[in-house]
């Protein structure tokens, strides 16, 4: 599966493509399929994304699960404090 991903031009945050907007969380990510090219450059051009990218990723039972560690770490937050992590459990959404 293909996943879009980038950065929030306002926040800096790590962003995931739902299909209809941006999500915080890996797991709201959809598989962009062919139409990722596309879709980045429509998101690129109305500025709702910075430096947005196509990555592999696999589906987990949690939900899609990037298959490059670079993009694992960008899933779930810095590896040196926990208490900086993404809370997976507070649903964070961004159209």
């Amino acid at each position: 599966m293909k996943l879009l991903t980038g950065n929030d031009l306002a926040t800096g945050d790590v962003i995931w493509w739902t299909g209809s907007g941006w999500s915080l969380h890996v797991g709201d990510a959809v598989d962009a399929g062919a139409e990722g090219e596309a879709i980045l450059a429509r998101e690129s051009e109305a500025r709702r994304v910075n430096a947005g990218y196509i990555i592999d990723a696999e589906q987990g039972a949690n939900g899609p699960l990037p298959l490059h560690i670079k993009e694992r770490i960008r899933a779930s937050g810095p590896t040196v404090r926990a208490d900086l992590a993404i809370n997976t459990d507070i649903p964070i959404v961004r159209a």
